[in-house]
């Protein structure tokens, strides 16, 4: 058997100068999850193989999903947001987030969707407000700027609200614009 030999310092200075400016041109492949061959039982009397058995490489397949895929969440028919906009029809229920800290502002919109849910509000209003985007002074500000509006539609998509929650978009000028959502709400069962 061949033995490689050893890179001079030299060399593996110049090898390490010309990788650290090589980029991949494909991602790395994908490592099959092997299965290992079963062994086969053998008697005492008997005696193994000369040549080793070859690995067999078996392709698993990604596991089903136990529950059906959620339907995407839509936005409100342009019907009902004319309606909306023009005062003829109006939101269930709203909730207020202004001045609640994160943490604050997510449980109380938890808590405001199921309880709405729970009285068979189809359409309800959530108010993150715009933020701020300067100081008093005029100067851009550096902290974070509209939080809990930009937190809110994550928070509507999260798994423990997708069953209740069938779409969001943004308010109306009537209700908010920017600063507030309406959210679709699906109807309760009658169980």
């Amino acid at each position: 058997m061949k033995t490689r030999r050893q890179l001079s310092s030299e060399e593996h200075e110049l090898w390490t100068h010309v990788t650290k400016s090589v980029k991949r041109l494909k991602p790395a492949p994908r490592k099959i999850a092997t299965a290992p061959a079963p062994a086969p039982e053998m008697k005492p009397a008997e005696s193994a193989p000369k040549k080793a058995a070859k690995t067999v490489r078996a392709v698993v397949p990604p596991p089903s999903p136990s529950k059906p895929a959620l339907k995407p969440l839509t936005p409100l028919e342009p019907k009902v947001k004319r309606k909306l906009n023009r005062g003829k029809a109006d939101v269930a229920a709203r909730i207020d987030l202004h001045g609640m800290r994160q943490h604050e502002a997510h449980e109380a919109l938890v808590r405001f969707i199921f309880d709405a849910h729970a009285n068979d509000a189809r359409l309800v209003l959530v108010i993150t407000g715009k933020g701020k985007a300067t100081r008093e002074d005029g100067v851009m500000s550096e902290r974070e700027v509209g939080v809990l509006r930009r937190m809110a539609p994550h928070w509507l998509s999260e798994p423990s609200l997708r069953h209740i929650v069938l779409g969001y978009e943004a308010a109306t000028a009537r209700h908010g614009g920017e600063g507030a959502i309406y959210v679709r709400l699906r109807k309760r069962s009658a169980t």
